[in-house]
């Protein structure tokens, strides 16, 4: 004759099972600690104990995925002429009507501006810029180039005929130097960023094992929010001042100088994923029972994987 498993042995193992569960952490003191049992509960409560220090550290991981597609759309902007990259840069300049209209004949002296090479606006992007006309949009891109920065100066007199000149403003030229260092400070750490958001993507979920895992992964997002977040402000500042510095000098030379906000936006929304993936992470150090503290009995964790 055979014997048929029974279905009530089923439920009685099931049962003691969930019995040896509880029974671990059926007495706990103040703090939260189990009182001395030195066998570690079943996988499946641990995992269940840790179900909200696992969604939270999951949700890091998402910002950082979303602040690395952002990053990567600041990386690209203006790097060619192809829908949606023209229209993510920094600073546009319109040359269109760079003689003043106080001087005499400033419109037959704008016409001949530009029979002499120069184009309607020049946008900037991180690895180089792009040129055209009002009505024909943009017509050319430079090469990409690493540690790239805008130099208007340069590439306005070289676009100039030979022996001819435009005089730009003396406070744009003096700070020449340190737009150069800015810029270059700029391209790194968005290279620098984008580099280590996609290796935390993936380092991040790891931070349910324990504090000290949570520690050292808090430490690398610290760093990668640093430096998305100086380098959006050293763009910020020194587009706003390149700016500035055209917009007070009217009397001068008339090049109408508009901020990208586009580009300035994936910028600050980078930075801030970035910054709420540092934050949730740091707060895991203290907060959220991890697998080795449930394991070892000092944090109960999710009371429902007891229930």
């Amino acid at each position: 004759m055979v014997n048929l498993p029974s279905f009530q042995a089923k439920r009685s193992s099931k049962s003691q099972q969930d019995k040896r569960s509880s029974r671990y952490y059926d007495e706990k003191d103040q703090d939260g600690k189990a009182n001395g049992h030195d066998h570690a509960p079943p996988a499946a409560t641990v995992k269940r104990a840790t179900r909200t220090r696992r969604i939270w550290s999951i949700l890091s991981s998402l910002l950082l995925f979303i602040s690395l597609i952002f990053i990567i759309m600041v990386e690209i902007g203006n790097i060619k002429d192809k829908p949606v990259l023209r229209d993510i840069w920094f600073i546009n300049l319109n040359l269109s009507n760079v003689v003043p209209e106080s001087v005499p004949n400033a419109t037959v002296l704008n016409s001949i501006a530009q029979t002499l090479g120069l184009h309607d606006f020049y946008q900037v992007g991180l690895w180089g810029y792009c040129e055209g006309f009002n009505d024909r949009g943009v017509t050319d891109c430079s090469n990409p180039k690493t540690l790239y920065w805008f130099n208007p100066v340069t590439i306005i007199q070289n676009q100039l005929l030979a022996g001819s000149s435009i005089q730009l403003p003396q406070n744009l030229t003096s700070i020449l130097h340190l737009i150069m260092i800015a810029s270059k400070v700029m391209f790194g750490f968005f290279l620098v960023s984008a580099c280590l958001t996609f290796i935390l993507i993936f380092i991040t979920p790891l931070s349910i094992i324990s504090r000290w895992v949570a520690f050292l992964i808090t430490i690398l997002t610290f760093m990668n929010a640093a430096l998305v977040t100086i380098a959006a402000a050293i763009g910020t500042a020194m587009f706003i001042l390149m700016r500035n510095a055209f917009k007070n000098s009217i009397t001068e030379v008339n090049i109408e100088a508009t901020i990208g906000v586009t580009m300035f936006a994936l910028m600050w929304v980078a930075a801030a994923c970035s910054i709420f993936a540092w934050l949730i992470q740091f707060s895991l150090m203290c907060c959220c029972a991890s697998r080795r503290d449930v394991k070892r009995g000092k944090k109960k964790g999710s009371k429902k994987a007891y229930a």
